[in-house]
């Protein structure tokens, strides 16, 4: 039985093309919501994009007939601009305010109604990504559901990067013979990722273990290529550390992912790489530091001074890791050897778009924080001879319409996952302090 879905505005501008998602069912755009698109789309920011391309799309939608009549989708389904049943009485004794929220409930209601007078009333449900407008359509008897399309993985379980796996001794005794492992001597039938890390564990129990790398074509694990010796003073301080190293000093993987909780090492890790292969290596010719400026918390408003001035705050916990590496004294140090080295550049993700970025080791931070659309522009920016960097927590998004499913960092490591030049590893032991590591898990 064909459905009626009715979407919120957040809906559409978390992905405009959410009107073709829904097979052949009829999907209902309240008047409303276009009231509250319209007043997105003059937005400089990635709302402001997916308003204006919510806007051409239905635009051309009319040339398939008028949009309150309901128009033909390619899908099978159709599509119709509701002006009819915006009635709010039969919600004032419930919610008494008519706000934006209220109206769009007020048309799924109506129609909800008016489908329970047929013989065979079709199932209405609103779909919002708003989880208060889905609690008061419970409270009114509706339907309501997420909208989880847009998802990059379904379940609860992002990939790692890593795997522990428990073999017969014997295994492990012919890797450190021959100082490799052909993956069918596993006796597996699991497809390794290219550059997979692996744990083998000896299944007897004893403390024999051995710590591996896929290949890039996942069909042999080799040893780790660099030892555990410090860089910049930086060395591993737990397995995951030392594979995250790995990868960021491997130039024949220029696209790294980093994930993990607050303090795990993400970004002085990622840092002390870039700036032995800038400073000591000669690898790269500029290390490029970025991160989205979207505020935790209220927003403080516009920032006095130049530019510099002006990011200075939100890239403080980048200055805060470069004094820690450079080990300054006196406030205004690490300006100082900034300058003077000339090869490190920080910046916002805001001047990105429109650039080719060739011959640099590029480090973008809190990329969860980026949408997929973002993300895309970001890494496709990376020209001939360039290294990027995308690490972050997909546990604390600052963006209001993503979550951590559904956010760039996500789609990357999981649209990459399988790819010959691209390596992850998700961080999960905290090593800023023992306080750090107990707020990241109890709080």
């Amino acid at each position: 039985m064909k459905k009626v879905y009715v979407l919120d505005t957040n809906v559409l501008l978390q992905d405009p093309n959410a009107v073709f998602a829904f097979e052949d069912n009829e999907v209902i755009i309240p008047a409303v919501v276009l009231e509250e698109i319209d007043s997105k789309k003059r937005n400089a920011d990635e709302l402001g994009r997916n308003a204006r391309t919510v806007s051409r799309l239905l635009d051309a939608l009319r040339t398939k007939g008028r949009l309150h009549d309901g128009v033909e989708l390619e899908n099978g389904g159709s599509l119709k601009v509701e002006l009819n049943h915006k009635s709010f009485q039969k919600l004032q004794d419930v919610f008494g305010e008519i706000t934006n929220d209220n109206r769009i409930l007020a048309v799924a209601l109506n129609y909800y109604l008016e489908e329970q007078q047929l013989e065979q009333p079709r199932p209405v449900i609103l779909v919002s990504k708003d989880t208060l407008v889905r609690i008061k359509a419970d409270v009114l008897g509706l339907s309501a559901e997420d909208y989880l399309t847009d998802r990059v993985v379904t379940s609860n379980e992002l990939y790692p990067g890593y795997l522990t796996m428990h073999v017969h001794p014997g295994v492990i005794d012919n890797f450190y013979n021959a100082r490799y492992l052909p993956v069918t001597d596993l006796n597996t039938n699991y497809t390794f990722q290219p550059h997979e890390f692996v744990i083998l564990k000896d299944e007897l129990g004893t403390s024999k273990s051995a710590l591996l790398k896929a290949s890039a074509d996942g069909k042999r694990l080799d040893p780790l290529y660099l030892s555990n010796e410090p860089i910049w003073g930086i060395g591993a301080r737990n397995v995951q550390q030392r594979m995250a190293l790995e990868l960021l000093l491997n130039d024949e993987i220029p696209l790294v992912t980093l994930t993990g909780k607050a303090g795990t090492g993400k970004t002085l890790l990622a840092l002390a790489a870039g700036l032995m292969k800038i400073e000591d290596e000669r690898k790269y010719k500029k290390l490029l530091i970025a991160r989205p400026v979207v505020p935790m918390g209220k927003d403080i408003g516009y920032l006095p001074g130049e530019k510099d001035e002006k990011l200075r705050p939100w890239m403080q916990p980048v200055y805060d890791n470069l004094e820690f590496l450079f080990n300054t004294k006196k406030p205004g140090d690490i300006e100082k050897i900034l300058a003077g080295m000339g090869s490190i550049q920080v910046e916002a993700l805001t001047y990105i778009r429109g650039r080719s970025i060739p011959g640099q080791f590029i480090i973008i931070d809190e990329a969860q924080n980026l949408s997929k659309h973002e993300v895309k522009t970001i890494v496709s920016r990376v020209g001939e001879g360039s290294k990027i960097v995308l690490m972050g927590d997909p546990g604390q998004i600052d963006h209001p319409y993503l979550d951590a499913y559904s956010n760039g960092l996500t789609y990357v490591v999981e649209r990459f996952k399988n790819q010959s030049i691209s390596g992850h590893i998700n961080l999960e032991r905290g090593e800023r302090s023992q306080l750090a590591q107990l707020a990241a898990d109890l709080l």
